[in-house]
């Protein structure tokens, strides 16, 4: 079943509440689920509220990225969250990395699924050169993906424009694709954004769609969102 991650990006419990109500639907052949970074976690309260929720896939974008003993210290740290589905971690933090935190969430919950975090959809081919890459971002990406494959991890999170050359190397993983906007929405700080109906016609197994839904009337967006994919 394809997924649909709504991203609470909000310091503010009241808004992520009004979130959750207007867009925790039943749709044929898609599960709704919903996507709690940085922000929202570090907010007073924040993680609190997020140990609560129940009955909804809960995926924890922390991007964790350090050396090796750090960023598995920090897994451990969540190990109170028995309700996590997913937790991110940045591939570009190299494999010894990816691979002990993989290993780490296996001892916390079996049920936690770690996804690699590859190139950034907020990063335009231009803006990746300047950081000193030398390959494209279609090459990099292929290596992320390789590398998380190697180092067992759950699932990739890619731009939906690089997912048809994933489909391969993530053979019986998850992926799943940020930067995406209903269409005619502003891009806003994303620059490699797609339609929803697009990122799965690429390939992915799941999206996460945060201002298309949750700027405005959350609900209403929702069906719109519902109605770009019949």
């Amino acid at each position: 079943m394809r997924k649909i991650f709504v991203a609470c990006d909000t310091s503010s419990i009241p808004k992520a509440k009004t979130v959750i109500r207007g867009t925790n639907l039943k749709i044929k052949n898609y599960k709704i689920g919903y996507k709690f970074g940085l922000e929202f976690f570090y907010s007073a309260g924040g993680r609190n509220f997020i140990s609560k929720l129940k009955r909804i896939p809960v995926f924890l974008d922390l991007k964790i990225n350090d050396i090796p003993n750090t960023a598995t210290a920090a897994l451990k740290s969540l190990r109170d969250l028995k309700n996590i589905n997913y937790i991110t971690v940045h591939i570009n933090g190299g494999y010894e990395m990816i691979k002990c935190v993989k290993k780490e969430a296996k001892k916390i919950n079996k049920n936690i699924k770690i996804l690699g975090v590859s190139v950034l959809t907020s990063l335009s081919p231009r803006a990746f050169k300047a950081i000193g890459y030398k390959k494209t971002i279609k090459d990099t990406v292929k290596l992320h993906a390789k590398l998380a494959r190697k180092a067992k991890l759950d699932g990739i999170i890619c731009s939906a424009h690089e997912v048809k050359y994933l489909k391969k190397i993530c053979k019986g993983m998850e992926i799943i694709t940020p930067g995406i906007r209903l269409s005619g929405d502003k891009i806003q700080d994303q620059k490699r954004v797609t339609t929803p109906l697009m990122a799965f016609k690429n390939g992915a197994n799941a999206i996460v769609i945060g201002r298309s839904i949750t700027i405005g009337n959350p609900k209403l967006n929702m069906q719109k969102l519902i109605n770009s994919l019949s």
